[in-house]
């Protein structure tokens, strides 16, 4: 791959090359991987009102996602440690296992408390696939096919976007929710058993470091405050928990930091790291989109009278960008990914400034070219940052380093619904959602989600411009 070209492509290594090698079959495990991940993230969109008639529990909607976020995050953080101690096999192993106990516990739960002990084994097994997806990614395929190998994996999270809440509702139509995590649970046992066969036995694990317990448990807190602050109505509780989380966040990670053994990488402990900045490119992303996808669809209702099926798919246009746009340019050159990589969060800062003021009452039209700026700008720079990040690591930071792009994704994703969700209620959303007061709510949750667009903006510049020698050497080797 040259990294002098000024085209937006290069003959870099091509589509077909990502199964070359006989690296077909670990492709089609990380395919199937997001799928799941996706799939049982996004399905319960349509699926949760029937959930709660059935189970009488529509007072616990919110904390079946607070419930599933938190054991995403958690479990994302510490996969790179736990494929260190146990091996890649017996860890992707273990998180098909764990999935598909905890769909056949909501599939079979009696009553709400049932049925979010299961959402959270969902969460926790779809952290760990999220976070293992990546160990294989940077172990399994040369660092100059990870841009497309990303904008596929994306693919998936696009499709899954489309078909997640179809599936949903077609259970839901048909009066037996419960298939939805029976279909779930097969799918699950059947990624586990994959694994056993697809990844090689020798992969196992030479780590043989202290436990992590004292980060984990500060960051079990951390996620499960920050998400109860999204659900809670009353402002001020909201308000203190919100604080309190992020409180034990910023402990947990200085924890990390100054642990040996830590969950993160400890190339990233420098002030400067380049690759800090590239994890606060994820963080700081996913908080300042997450929005969207959380006050989009009831916004859309409100204003526009849409159904919830039809405001989902309006909101879908960021995934189809998303996907579009990452396929499309996952074959530039170095110039050209440079430019990507802060033209991206330049997009999703455009994207959330204009959803500020168009979900709140503006046209059809205005709302879907917003989505559209938002997906394009995840297209945009995910596919080379992720590439960037994992040139960053040294050999015996591969595995930690890159699965812990699903657990920094993952909190960034709770911290940025909960500051939206304060923001909203604060606005009037607690007290009723109508034509009136639809514009305030839109401006104050997206309002709040700018300034991580913003840093988003500035931390990806810091990555650019960083004399990261490392990355530098990986991405020429790799070229």
């Amino acid at each position: 791959m040259s990294t002098a070209s000024p085209s937006p492509t290069t003959a870099g290594p091509r589509w077909r090359d990502l199964a070359g090698g006989g690296r077909a079959p670990l492709l089609a495990l990380i395919l199937l991987g997001d799928w799941l991940v996706a799939a049982d993230a996004l399905v319960t969109t349509t699926l949760m009102p029937s959930v709660g008639a059935s189970l009488s529990g529509f007072a616990w909607f919110g904390w079946t996602t607070s419930a599933f976020l938190t054991g995403t995050v958690v479990a994302g953080a510490s996969a790179g440690w736990l494929s260190e101690r146990i091996g890649l096999r017996n860890a992707m192993a273990l998180s098909g296992l764990v999935l598909t106990i905890g769909c056949l516990m909501s599939a079979a739960a009696p009553d709400m408390g049932w049925f979010i002990a299961g959402r959270v084994f969902q969460g926790a097994a779809g952290g760990w696939v999220a976070g293992l997806t990546y160990v294989v990614m940077a172990t399994a395929f040369p660092q100059a096919m990870l841009p497309r190998l990303f904008a596929l994996a994306n693919s998936v999270w696009g499709v899954a976007t489309l078909l997640g809440p179809l599936i949903g509702g077609i259970f839901a139509d048909a009066g037996w929710w419960r298939g939805v995590f029976w279909l779930f649970a097969a799918q699950a046992a059947l990624f586990g058993l994959a694994t056993l066969w697809l990844i090689p036995r020798r992969a196992s694990g030479e780590e043989h470091g202290g436990v992590p317990v004292g980060a984990l448990v500060l960051l079990t807190l951390a996620i499960a405050s920050v998400s109860a602050a999204g659900v809670i109505e009353a402002v001020p509780v909201a308000a203190g928990l919100f604080a309190g989380g992020v409180a034990l966040l910023a402990a947990a990670i200085l924890r990390d930091l100054r642990s040996p053994h830590g969950l993160l990488p400890a190339s990233v402990k420098g002030r400067g790291s380049p690759l800090r900045a590239a994890y606060a490119v994820y963080f700081a992303t996913t908080a300042a989109g997450v929005a969207f996808s959380l006050y989009g669809p009831t916004l859309l209702r409100a204003t526009l009278g849409l159904s919830g099926l039809a405001a989902g798919y309006v909101v879908a246009a960021e995934a189809v960008a998303w996907t579009t746009v990452a396929i499309a340019i996952s074959g530039a050159g170095q110039q050209w990914q440079r430019r990507w990589l802060v033209g991206g969060p330049v997009l999703i800062l455009a994207g959330v400034a204009m959803q500020a003021v168009v979900l709140g009452g503006g046209s059809m039209v205005a709302v879907i070219l917003s989505g559209l700026l938002l997906g394009t700008g995840f297209g945009a720079c995910y596919p080379f940052l992720g590439q960037r990040v994992m040139a960053m690591l040294s050999a015996a930071e591969t595995t930690r380093g890159s699965a812990a792009i699903a657990g920094v994704r993952g909190a960034g994703g709770a911290v940025g619904a909960a500051v939206a969700s304060l923001a909203a209620n604060a606005a009037g959303f607690a007290t009723g959602l109508s034509p009136a007061t639809a514009p305030m709510v839109a401006l104050a949750a997206f309002g709040a989600s700018l300034p991580f667009a913003l840093w988003s903006v500035a931390a990806a510049i810091r990555v650019v411009r960083a004399r990261a020698d490392q990355a530098a050497a990986g991405l020429t080797a790799a070229a």
